[in-house]
């Protein structure tokens, strides 16, 4: 099922998977250093976990629908979760295996992971201390037989299931679940010792001295074993009318914390009675994802591994570069008045948005700010800028996406605080989600109004803006900007959308405008004319789109893809894609911008957007690519997809045989390319 070969296309979910594999490429890829290794066995860990809650869910939802009503629906929703568990399955062993090798590699450089059952005496001393010090106050045990409703059991939290025995036999077994209290303990605990470093899992801490709260009750053998619950992360809404769709999301917030499993996994040591007792007491179904695993699981913990031992262990440390456009100390609104400006996030610094909203909030000529917001930092100085602007005096106006998956309750927050400071919230629109990323200053010059905008790749975030790649475009042109004005007033009311002359905008007329310029080079391809595409995004999955590809290669069209993600077009194939190569680069930094270049007969169309090639982007959100029109730029902007397609170390082909390849140089004397480290030489070469 991978591969529909009636229509060519991979199934979503199993190309997600293979994206995943990727990363799990990279925590096996012994040119990582060690300890960013095991941090993409957290990556790992904690995509596999939203899939489950998300993606999963949905399918298992579709598996309740009745048969004959399928069909509309694609793959077969039973045949698809088999899959799944098999591709599951087998990804889990490659994971075990290297998570045993990074071990090792470990205990080479003296780092030493102990257990509860080979601590030294002073070890064991140095944990009892710390569990009842650090441990214990957060440990508020149910007994098995007291629970009735698993309902407060925490999604994609580990717990220890305990067996509880008495020696004398005096007392009858009992069972218990204990939270691993994750959020509050750091789940490594740094162990004394003299010449190696020792570190033991929270969860071992806990095995080793809970006996110190149930030995009162004449309990002296007690066995922990790991168990996860995870959720579906659906939101589900009621239909009162009389609620604002703040207080429904509010609610659907807190139903999501109480939603059916999706998985739940164990320690497969764990004795056949308590598993029976556990998944009754617990409601956990035949047909629910149950699996056995290893004596540890949440390695999404992973990924705030402790930065302990030689410095070759992590990533050397880069500095976020200067733009040369961008003084320090000087106007950036001067600036971006004299040109166009592009900011690469993370190889070049955020803060310039902080301080372009500072210098904006206290400059007197500005009169208007306006923004957009998917997911904001948890604590933003952007935030705090638009605060301190509001309390300027500027007029500041926000759309903030509630509907932003897993940040619904921090950016009810933001709004709630934002309200509170007198910023104008434009209401969220149910059924459609505001994803672009858009910035906008009014300032009166010489008695009329000037636009200056930023049109983003990513998220106003400056903490995902440190390890997501992505563009950012400063822009002055009137043209544009009085579009993304126009924009934030169709916010407003979306139902009369006007004409664009030079944004692309979805949910009107985004695809038929990417489809017009693919019909473009398939127009110039067959008049023997300069016909390409190059096309860097997170992931395609709309069909309507993909055939069309599938037209522009097989009428000669040459077209390269760079997709971090989900990519359901299937390249190379004879007579349909053979002109389609799809690579896709997973590295230190998470690749999130997209960009589209369209060659148009030799004098290309460059734009920046904030969507992917799906259904969703194209027809339920609000989404904006945007022109690029200074020609310096696009050089810039063509030498950086020019450096990321002949990347040779970190570039996999994409739904190829076998997939997942990675590119490796095709000569001895090729030039070794890691696209990522080449940019940052770049930037910091012409900046």
């Amino acid at each position: 099922m991978a591969a529909n070969k009636k229509e060519h296309y991979i199934n979503r979910e199993v190309s997600w998977l293979h994206f995943n594999e990727r990363v799990l490429q990279e925590a096996m890829d012994e040119r990582n250093p060690i300890i960013e290794r095991l941090k993409f066995l957290g990556i790992f860990s904690n995509n596999r976990d939203e899939f489950f809650r998300v993606r999963v869910a949905t399918i298992k939802r579709l598996a309740l629908v009745e048969s004959s009503k399928r069909s509309k629906f694609g793959d077969d929703p039973d045949l698809l979760l088999k899959e799944i568990q098999q591709i599951v399955e087998e990804q889990e062993k490659k994971f075990t295996d290297t998570f045993i090798e990074i071990k090792k590699a470990l205990e080479k450089e003296n780092i030493i992971f102990r257990n509860e059952k080979n601590l030294s005496v002073e070890q064991g001393k140095f944990v009892r201390k710390f569990f009842h010090d650090e441990v214990r106050p957060f440990l508020f045990p149910i007994m098995l037989s007291n629970l009735e409703s698993p309902d407060f059991l925490r999604d994609n939290t580990i717990y220890l299931a305990l067996e509880l025995k008495d020696s004398t036999g005096e007392k009858e077994d009992d069972y218990a679940i204990v939270i691993v209290p994750t959020d509050d303990v750091s789940r490594f605990v740094s162990l004394p010792g003299k010449e190696k470093k020792y570190l033991m899992f929270l969860d071992d801490v806990i095995r080793y001295a809970i006996g110190e709260i149930f030995n009162p009750f004449g309990y002296d053998e007690i066995k922990g074993y790991t168990i996860k619950f995870t959720r579906d992360a659906e939101l589900d809404f009621d239909n009162d009318v009389s609620k604002s769709f703040i207080e429904l999301m509010s609610e659907s917030i807190k139903r999501r914390k109480k939603g059916l499993p999706v998985r739940f996994v164990y320690d497969e040591d764990i004795p056949e009675s308590l598993l029976k007792k556990l998944t009754k007491k617990l409601q956990i179904s035949e047909v629910d994802n149950i699996r056995g695993g290893s004596k540890y699981h949440n390695f999404r913990d992973f990924m705030s591994f402790p930065k302990i031992g030689s410095r070759y262990l992590v990533n050397p440390k880069t500095v976020a570069l200067n733009h040369k456009l961008l003084p320090r100390n000087k106007s950036i609104l001067e600036a971006i008045k004299k040109q166009d400006i592009l900011l690469h996030y993370p190889y070049q610094s955020f803060q310039y948005i902080v301080d372009l909203l500072r210098e904006a909030a206290i400059d007197p000529k500005v009169k208007a700010i306006k923004m957009t917001f998917y997911r904001a930092a948890r604590n933003s100085n952007v935030m705090d800028a638009l605060i301190n602007a509001a309390r300027n005096g500027k007029n500041i106006t926000v759309f903030l996406e509630i509907q932003a998956r897993f940040d619904e309750e921090a950016n009810i927050y933001w709004i709630e605080k934002l309200t509170d400071e007198g910023v104008k919230i434009i209401k969220t629109l149910p059924g459609f989600k505001v994803h672009s990323k858009l910035l906008l200053i009014r300032r009166k010059e010489e008695g009329e109004n000037i636009y200056y905008a930023n049109i983003s790749t990513g998220n106003f975030n400056e903490s995902t803006a440190k390890v997501y790649a992505d563009d950012s475009l400063l822009t002055a042109n009137q043209d544009i900007a009085k579009e993304i004005n126009t924009l934030f007033h169709l916010f407003e009311s979306p139902y009369n959308p006007p004409k664009f002359k030079h944004l692309l905008v979805a949910p009107y007329y985004i695809r038929n405008s990417f489809i017009r310029l693919i019909n473009k080079e398939i127009k110039n391809a067959k008049l023997g004319k300069e016909a390409w595409a190059i096309i860097k995004l997170n992931s395609i999955t709309d069909k309507k789109i993909v055939k069309k590809l599938y037209a522009a290669s097989k009428a000669g069209v040459k077209i390269r893809i760079i997709c971090r993600g989900i990519c359901i077009l299937i390249p190379q194939v004879k007579k349909l894609s053979e002109n389609i190569e799809v690579i896709s680069i997973v590295d230190k930094y998470l690749e999130h911008s997209r960009v589209f270049v369209f060659g148009n007969d030799g004098n290309p169309k460059y734009y920046l957007a904030s969507s992917d090639w799906m259904v969703r982007n194209f027809d339920h959100r609000f989404e904006v690519a945007c022109p690029l029109y200074d020609e310096s730029l696009q050089r810039e902007m063509m030498d950086m997809l020019q450096i990321q397609l002949s990347d040779n170390v970190k570039a996999r082909y994409v739904n190829a045989t076998p997939n997942n390849k990675y590119k490796e140089a095709e000569t001895p004397d090729e030039k070794t390319v890691r696209s990522q480290l080449a940019i940052y030489n770049y930037l910091m070469k012409y900046n």
